[in-house]
């Protein structure tokens, strides 16, 4: 028998199409708070968000050939990484990391759609110049998020592919 938890993660797809709703600030808000309650190194929670509507997400759409992407999405959440907070870069991003993940599978709770950008990553500085965002903010990640308005398909690699020492499971 599947659990909730176990079909969630398996539905969640990423979304690159959305239908023009707005999405209200309880579910970002949401989706926000259960980003936070992932687990971090030390308790430290090294990320931060930058919630984008409107004109201000068209504003970083410039910084990535996936721009339509940003433009259509009804919200748009930057993360970053706080540097000051930071005590091993590796351990902190997998945390950022895990603290994403939260965020998708919360969304895809919501019914929302989203899609986890990292190609904009090459102009990271220039998203925080144009979004007026100090230079210890690391950017890792933008979500787009929105109602859904495509249903992708993905398949996975077998389990036996995926697993480098046979042993007793």
């Amino acid at each position: 028998m599947k659990t909730d938890i176990e079909i969630l993660i398996k539905s969640r797809r990423s979304i690159r199409k959305f239908k023009n709703f707005d999405i209200g600030e309880e579910k970002v808000l949401k989706i926000l708070e259960l980003g936070r309650w992932a687990p971090s190194g030390l308790n430290n929670q090294p990320w931060r968000f930058c919630v984008l509507r409107a004109s201000e997400k068209d504003k970083i759409s410039k910084f990535t050939s996936y721009g339509n992407i940003i433009t259509e999405s009804n919200v748009c959440i930057c993360v970053f990484i706080d540097s000051d907070v930071c005590y091993d870069r590796t351990k902190d991003l997998l945390a950022v990391g895990a603290c994403i993940q939260n965020m998708l599978l919360m969304a895809e709770s919501l019914n929302l759609g989203t899609c986890w950008l990292g190609e904009i990553l090459k102009n990271k500085e220039k998203v925080n110049e144009v979004l007026n965002i100090d230079k210890r903010y690391e950017l890792v990640a933008v979500i787009a998020v929105g109602y859904k308005d495509e249903s992708p398909v993905s398949e996975r690699e077998e389990l036996d592919k995926l697993i480098l020492l046979v042993g007793n499971i």
